[in-house]
C-alpha cells in the first residue's frame, strides 16, 4: 500500500496493493493495522454506498457535531472527488482539493474531520463506499455550496450542468457557512 499526501496534507492519497489473476482480482480494502501504521488512525462506525448517475454532483456535505473522516472509494464508475478544509485555525482553511477515482484503480482517499467532501460522477454511473469514523447525524449535516467562487474548484462539467438534490442547490457559501472552530 502507497499513501501519498494531498495538495492539502491532511488528506490522503491510498493506492492499495491489488492482487490479480485471470479468476479476477483481491484487494483488502481496510486493516487498521495496516492503515494505523500509513498514519490513518481511523476507527469506522458505518459503511455508505451510493450509486448515481453521470452528471450527479453530491455535495459539499460535513457534520458540525460528531464530524466525520471519510475513507472514500469507487467500486465501479468514475468520479471527481473533492475536500474542503472548514477548520477555521488550518493554514489552509477554504482551500480544496481534487483526485479522480475510479473503480479499476481502486484508489482510496481519506478525508479527516473538519472537511466538506463531495464528488461528480464522470462515468455513466458510479457506485461509491465510503466508510466513516461517525454515526450521520442529519440535525448537524451542513451543506457547502458546491460552486461557490471562493472555493475556486474546477469541476469538470463539459459545460453541462450537474444533476443537484435540492438540499445541494441550497448550500451556503463558506462567507456564510457554519465552520469548525477549535478552542
Amino acid at each position: 500500500m502507497k499513501v501519498t499526501p494531498t495538495d492539502l496534507p491532511d488528506v490522503l492519497l491510498v493506492e492499495p496493493d491489488l492482487f490479480g489473476d485471470d479468476r479476477g482480482r483481491f484487494q483488502e480494502v481496510w486493516n487498521q493495522q495496516r492503515y494505523f501504521e500509513q498514519g490513518i488512525e481511523a476507527r469506522f462506525v458505518q459503511d455508505n454506498l451510493s450509486r448515481s448517475v453521470k452528471g450527479t454532483l453530491r455535495g459539499l456535505h460535513y457534520q458540525l457535531e460528531q464530524t466525520q473522516g471519510k475513507l472514500i472509494q469507487v467500486l465501479s464508475g468514475e468520479i471527481f472527488d473533492v475536500a474542503v478544509d472548514l477548520r477555521r485555525d488550518s493554514p489552509s482553511f477554504g482551500r480544496s482539493v481534487s483526485v479522480r477515482l475510479d473503480g479499476e484503480s481502486s484508489r482510496q482517499l481519506w478525508i479527516p474531520p473538519g472537511f466538506a467532501h463531495g464528488f461528480l460522477v464522470l462515468s455513466e454511473s458510479a457506485d461509491v463506499i465510503y466508510k466513516c469514523t461517525d454515526f450521520y447525524c442529519p440535525e448537524s449535516e451542513r451543506t457547502l455550496l458546491w460552486n461557490d467562487p471562493a472555493l475556486n474548484i474546477a469541476w469538470p462539467l463539459g459545460g453541462a450542468e450537474p444533476i443537484l438534490s435540492e438540499k445541494d442547490q441550497q448550500g451556503l457559501p463558506l462567507a456564510s457557512a457554519e465552520v469548525f472552530e477549535h478552542d
